[in-house]
């Protein structure tokens, strides 16, 4: 499905506070499109709506289903939308065996069953041949070092967000973002080179286009996601000598 240029949506962005949300937030409004902004703090979301001339802002946390409810409840009183994508995510850098079972278990609990909320309370807001996007992120492409719990989630990301491209189409256009590395508050947590990073606004440009464009995944920089999903297409024991030299 291709969306027309040059019409105001309604789009619903969930992690919107800071990076790539914000970002979009900027992109999107530049367009004139109509959004309405969602995280856990009400106080950043307020300041973004500031910048950008004006939004809905309604606080609400993927990790819990109850704010999730009174978000849409407000929402729906407003009228559908054409699009909701959500970008809420936690991240811990480092070895699996490494990471505390509880931070594991607050990483697994936002991005794979924060996104399963977010899915299930956005699809039904949506008119029919609404758009639905998730973002996984190139880490779940494959497994690999320092990539810890964070990948795992996010491989379960892209395994449902295919799941229900093959349940909604065609009345909701479900789409799949995978970010490279892009310099954010999470990343800088890393502590090695990230290859090929980019910034936010780069970041939100390329999603812009790419939900604007017709395709299920919109994955960037290719000069990094083309080669991890050349690695994807290999076999375990070629990959995984490969990708054992990247551990250090």
């Amino acid at each position: 499905m291709t969306e027309s240029r040059g019409v105001s949506k309604r789009i619903w962005i969930m992690g919107a506070s800071e990076g790539i949300g914000a970002a979009l937030a900027h992109e999107w409004a530049s367009q004139g499109h109509r959004l309405v902004l969602s995280a856990r703090s009400e106080g950043p979301l307020r300041s973004l709506a500031e910048q950008i001339g004006g939004a809905e802002i309604i606080p609400a946390d993927v990790a819990d289903l109850s704010s999730l409810t009174t978000a849409a409840d407000q929402i729906r009183e407003g009228g559908e939308l054409d699009r909701a994508v959500t970008l809420a995510a936690l991240y811990d850098p480092g070895k699996v065996m490494a990471i505390d079972t509880e931070t594991a278990g607050q990483i697994v609990t936002v991005n794979v069953t924060g996104t399963f909320n977010f899915a299930r309370t956005a699809v039904p807001l949506l008119r029919k041949g609404g758009q639905l996007a998730l973002t996984g992120s190139v880490s779940g492409y494959i497994g690999l070092p320092q990539g810890q719990i964070y990948s795992a989630t996010k491989a379960g990301v892209i395994n449902l967000a295919e799941s229900l491209r093959a349940e909604l189409a065609p009345d909701v256009d479900v789409r799949l973002i995978s970010p490279g590395f892009v310099d954010t508050r999470l990343t800088r947590k890393n502590d090695f080179k990230m290859p090929a990073i980019i910034e936010p606004e780069e970041a939100a440009k390329a999603i812009s286009k790419g939900l604007d464009a017709s395709g299920f995944e919109i994955h960037f920089p290719r000069r990094l996601t083309l080669s991890l999903k050349l690695l994807r297409t290999m076999p375990y024991w070629l990959a995984m000598r490969l990708t054992r030299r990247l551990v250090t």
